[in-house]
């Protein structure tokens, strides 16, 4: 007892002074790996001291040929176990610095770092078994042939998981894009996981979707390929006023939002198209553009209340719905 009482004392003095000073050192850089694996190390260090300081003890105490062995063996399998935790936190972690820093091409998604954690538990479980002299060949055999069965009884969930795995590697579809389904639900995509998709509406409510049932209907994602988008108002002005100045004082109110309005891309040119003789108005578009899609918003907003201040100081009209009526008096004959 004595010596893995010292074992565990040491792991605390190298995990108090040595893991916590190279934690600090690695937050001072400009490398986030060392910062994963230090994290995915964790206090495994300790346990480590305990293990190597119970393996001397165990050498060195007379418990018989099989006693020992036995012991052996369960500082092995405790350290193949130890091993595989810190393997699968640091190829999550790694694999999601990774992500972040090739934006677009492999989406961060917990259904990535899921998928690793659990494949390498298995790969650990299996050298466990393997060490303890149990035969892992006969287990995958009878995997493979209750793999059917499995995959029969689980199939709206492997569904669901292949279709997540289909749309992030397809990259249609990334954490932090703004979607719009079919039917009508919109917001911004914050994670896809090896069941469902959930997306943050506009009023901070959460939209949870079945990963088959997104990969079956049809999407817009305003994210892709590019956040910038155009942003149309509709206009009418009156038949008496002149086009041409209409159009002159219009991009100018539009410039001027381009310019001073958050959310506005102030290199864009805005423009306008004339389409529609109605019934009281000449109507026409307004083209703006906007980083991306909530921004046409608050341009929508400011751009109508400045289009309206600078009409009525240009004395353009914008007309009331108009009716003419046409009475026709009937006389009465005898």
């Amino acid at each position: 007892m004595g010596i893995i009482a010292l074992g565990l004392l040491a792991g605390l003095i190298a995990e108090t002074i040595i893991f916590r000073r190279l934690r600090r050192l690695s937050a001072a850089t400009p490398w986030k790996s060392d910062e994963i694996i230090l994290k995915a190390i964790g206090r495994l260090p300790v346990l480590w001291a305990v293990i190597a300081a119970a393996y001397v003890a165990v050498t060195i105490t007379p418990l018989g040929r099989e006693g020992s062995a036995r012991l052996e063996t369960a500082l092995l399998v405790v350290v193949i176990f130890s091993v595989t935790v810190f393997i699968a936190r640091a190829g999550a972690g790694l694999i999601a610095l990774y992500a972040r820093g090739k934006q677009g091409l492999l989406p961060s998604v917990s259904i990535f770092t899921r998928i690793i954690r659990v494949a390498v538990f298995v790969i650990g479980l299996l050298v466990i078994l393997q060490s303890l002299g149990i035969s892992v060949t006969p287990l995958i055999t009878a995997l493979g042939i209750g793999g059917l069965a499995v995959s029969l009884a689980l199939q709206d969930t492997l569904s669901n998981l292949f279709a997540g795995l289909s749309m992030t590697v397809s990259r249609q579809i990334r954490p932090g894009d703004y979607i719009q389904l079919a039917s009508g639900e919109q917001g911004y995509v914050t994670d896809i996981t090896w069941r469902n998709t959930t997306i943050r509406a506009l009023p901070n409510n959460m939209i949870i979707v079945p990963n088959a049932k997104l990969a079956s209907v049809i999407i817009t994602n305003y994210y892709f390929p590019e956040q910038e988008m155009a942003v149309l108002v509709q206009v009418g002005v009156s038949y008496d006023s002149d086009l041409s100045r209409v159009e002159r004082v219009t991009m100018e109110v539009g410039r001027e939002v381009m310019r001073e309005v958050q959310g506005g891309v102030p290199g864009f040119e805005p423009f306008i198209r004339y389409h529609t003789f109605a019934d009281f108005s000449v109507n026409f578009t307004v083209i703006l553009r906007g980083r991306e899609f909530t921004d046409q918003y608050l341009l929508k907003h400011e751009f109508i209340k400045r289009l309206h201040v600078r009409y009525a100081a240009e004395g353009i009209q914008i007309p009331f719905p108009i009716r003419t009526v046409h009475l026709q008096e009937q006389r009465n004959r005898r």
